[in-house]
């Protein structure tokens, strides 16, 4: 991590303070303001959120997918008959 990085990272918890010190005063002395303004704020940002995963919805570029031909299904060979070690069957009377 680089110096400029923790530096960012500083600023960007000082301005949170700050602007939690403030919404504090505001919410203190009754301000509606305090209240209506993060809070448009918030909606705003969460509906530009919705906005833009349906803006990516709706303009991704999908190509079809071509359609495999089904394989054929190996060919089977009957079953051949059992072999005899004693050769041809003879039949008795």
């Amino acid at each position: 991590m680089t110096d400029s990085s923790r530096s960012q990272g500083g600023l960007i918890c000082l301005a949170a303070g700050v602007a939690a010190l403030l919404f504090a005063i505001g919410v203190l002395r009754g301000s509606y303001l305090a209240l209506a303004i993060p809070v448009a704020i918030l909606t705003l940002f969460a509906l530009g959120l919705v906005f833009w995963v349906g803006w990516t919805i709706y303009t991704v570029q999908v190509d079809p997918e071509e359609t495999a031909e089904a394989p054929e299904p190996p060919a089977t060979v009957p079953p051949s008959p059992p072999s005899s070690s004693a050769g041809p069957a003879q039949t008795t009377r």
